[in-house]
């Protein structure tokens, strides 16, 4: 039977981060409309590919889906169950701000079937956090994730942000000490990206802020690849890391070129080698749902070619490229075009490579969007 993966979007917020540029927006209305319009996407995308397909991961995004109330999320999961074949032991995430949830709110989510929890804690500096605009302070942040155990979640990733503007190795080094007292299963260390269109990137262009430059952000996130190591987190992508057994079967989705359903604003799916997004707008989104029953603003069938580029760069970025997989799909050609670079990066260690498998190093991870850059 086929895998997919299933990702739901929900925008609202309480308050819009000075970094974020995901679609979020600060308002109350139309909550329960656009849970009346999700349901409907679902149900419309099911009739096209329920059949057949075993759906292996559900993802909450945002926004802040922990905003929501256990209930509401709960009549979207059940109608996810009830349009699709959802896996025995099915991955369901929700992202997690903490400021939102206490332990019993974390208690009825674990409840309704959410297994997995994302909290998005960026930072344990009191400083830091007030930079970034977050809404809540390192004790709330640090009793979140303890509260998630309490609640009965086994699988607990946190999100932290490094490269700051004034973090030195001495302040990151006291956020990753922090997490490591955590009853955490995975951890998701980003470095600090300047998006347009974000009131920091105002900022900066306003030289108002001054970010750090590459070759500190390349410095930190190698020590961040070795500090985590010697605590026995396995690095499977490139800002993404677990103990054995607990990587995320969402991220492994998208990275290991699995099909996945979007539902909801802004929204991009990835089906039998076609590509779509909705509308980012709220008000356009329902307005389509109402009209047409799905939200499509863009659509894509990717060729071959676009294929074969896709599927190689997610592998080197995330897990690696398993060659018996890669000759299966496309053929050893790719390989064989790129055999002097990928010599070359094994001469100076930037990947390893066996019989069947080429992955980066924690050296070659440091600067692989430049090594990706070469590949023909």
């Amino acid at each position: 039977m086929k895998e997919a993966a299933i990702y739901i979007h929900i925008p609202f917020c309480d308050h819009k981060c000075i970094y974020c540029d995901f679609y979020s927006i600060i308002t109350s209305d139309n909550i329960e409309n656009y849970l009346l319009a999700i349901k409907k996407e679902i149900g419309f995308y099911s009739e096209k590919y329920s059949d057949g397909r075993k759906i292996i991961s559900v993802y909450f995004g945002g926004g802040t889906p922990s905003l929501m109330t256990p209930e509401y999320i709960h009549e979207i999961i059940e109608t996810v169950k009830t349009k699709f074949i959802l896996a025995e032991n099915c991955e369901i995430t929700l992202e997690t701000n903490p400021g939102t949830v206490n332990k019993e709110k974390l208690t009825a989510f674990r409840n309704i079937g959410i297994n997995r929890l994302s909290v998005g804690i960026q930072s344990f500096d009191k400083n830091d956090l007030e930079f970034m605009t977050r809404i809540h302070d390192p004790e709330t942040a640090f009793s979140t994730v303890i509260d998630a155990e309490g609640a009965g979640f086994e699988n607990i990733n946190v999100d932290l942000i490094f490269n700051l503007p004034g973090q030195n190795k001495t302040k990151w080094q006291y956020n990753l000490d922090k997490a490591m007292l955590l009853p955490i299963t995975h951890i998701s260390p980003y470095s600090l990206i300047l998006e347009s269109g974000t009131i920091l990137n105002k900022m900066v262009l306003d030289g108002k802020v001054t970010l750090q430059d590459d070759d500190y952000d390349a410095d930190l996130y190698e020590y961040t690849i070795n500090y985590l190591g010697e605590k026995g987190f396995q690095q499977y992508e490139v800002s993404n890391f677990c103990l054995p057994g607990y990587e995320c079967v969402h991220n492994n989705a998208y990275w290991r070129y699995k099909d996945y359903l979007s539902f909801g604003t802004s929204a991009h799916s990835f089906m039998e080698n076609k590509r779509w997004k909705n509308y980012s707008s709220l008000k356009f989104y329902l307005e389509s749902m109402k009209t047409k029953n799905n939200a499509v603003t863009f659509e894509e069938i990717l060729t071959d070619e676009e294929q074969l580029q896709e599927y190689t760069m997610l592998a080197l970025r995330s897990g690696g490229l398993d060659k018996i997989e890669l000759q299966n799909k496309f053929g050893m050609l790719w390989l064989e075009i790129n055999r002097e670079l990928f010599n070359l990066l094994l001469q100076n260690e930037y990947i390893t490579e066996t019989e069947d498998f080429i992955k980066f190093t924690a050296k070659g991870y440091a600067v692989c969007d430049e090594i990706l850059a070469k590949i023909k």
